[in-house]
């Protein structure tokens, strides 16, 4: 067997055991742009679609040693960050990728589950703030998650900026702030850099999505992993989700949908 190389991507994240989000949720993404997945566990999650029954945090220490196994052999070219669930792990991705500047750094900062469970603890936004945005390429909020990174109310596009140009002063290089717990028939998505600002509208999908945020986090670092220019790997992220969400499905008993990424994946073809 020869050896091929193909783009590699990482993701820092929790586990979802119900498959919707999480490491899962990457990893399948990360296949459907035919990048090499790999991954470092931040948190056991026991849920399902219709909620989040326990969570286990992995030590730090632990944490570290799969980042470090991963970077150590693997060429690694986009890093997607998850669930952190502690300032502890917080800080040592923060030290672990010190020394990997290189590399592409999308955060996906998870507080609260689909569900609405919490994934981390109080302090949790404040660390991300000090500790990992000044190294991200780009930072995804969600509204929620905006407002507990930056204090703001969110509730109309004015807000939307003042939000996303505080992220970028605390260091980001570019946010995309997501719009999907606004209101409206449509969906309006900010990305902000220091020199653009792009808005992307949608038609609103009915229905409760699971790993929304998970899968177009992951789409941005393969596209990334791929070479893409930022601008471009955020539209193919968005345009790969809303086709996973359209021909999304329900496995559970639960009300919420899972994304279909292989479905997504031909569309983009």
């Amino acid at each position: 067997m020869t050896r091929t190389r193909r783009p590699a991507a990482l993701t820092i994240a929790g586990s979802d055991s119900g498959g919707g989000a999480g490491i899962q949720a990457d990893l399948r993404t990360f296949a459907a742009f035919g990048v090499h997945g790999t991954s470092a566990i931040t948190a056991l999650t026991a849920q399902n679609t219709r909620g989040v029954a326990a969570v286990h945090v992995v030590p730090s220490a632990i944490v570290r040693a799969q980042i470090e196994a991963v970077l150590d052999d693997f060429p690694i070219g986009a890093i997607k960050l998850g669930m952190l669930a502690t300032p502890a792990i917080v800080r040592v991705v923060a030290q672990t990728l010190t020394a990997r500047k290189h590399v592409s750094l999308v955060i996906d900062p998870v507080l609260v589950a689909t569900t609405g469970a919490r994934l981390a603890s109080d302090d949790l936004a404040d660390s991300l703030r000090r500790h990992l945005l000044p190294h991200a390429d780009l930072v995804t909020p969600n509204l929620p998650e905006a407002e507990r990174l930056t204090g703001l109310r969110i509730r109309n596009d004015a807000a939307r900026l003042r939000a996303a140009r505080l992220l970028l002063e605390d260091g980001a290089r570019a946010v995309l702030l997501k719009g999907g717990h606004g209101g409206g028939r449509e969906v309006e998505d900010l990305l902000l850099t220091e020199n653009d600002e792009y808005w992307f509208t949608h038609a609103r999908a009915r229905g409760h999505h699971h790993g929304t945020g998970c899968t177009l986090s992951a789409a941005i670092a393969a596209g990334l992993a791929c070479g893409e220019p930022l601008d471009a790997a955020v539209a193919t992220g968005i345009a790969f989700v809303r086709a996973a969400i359209v021909a999304g499905y329900r496995p559970g008993r639960g009300a919420l949908n899972v994304l279909d990424t292989q479905v997504a994946a031909a569309a983009l073809r």
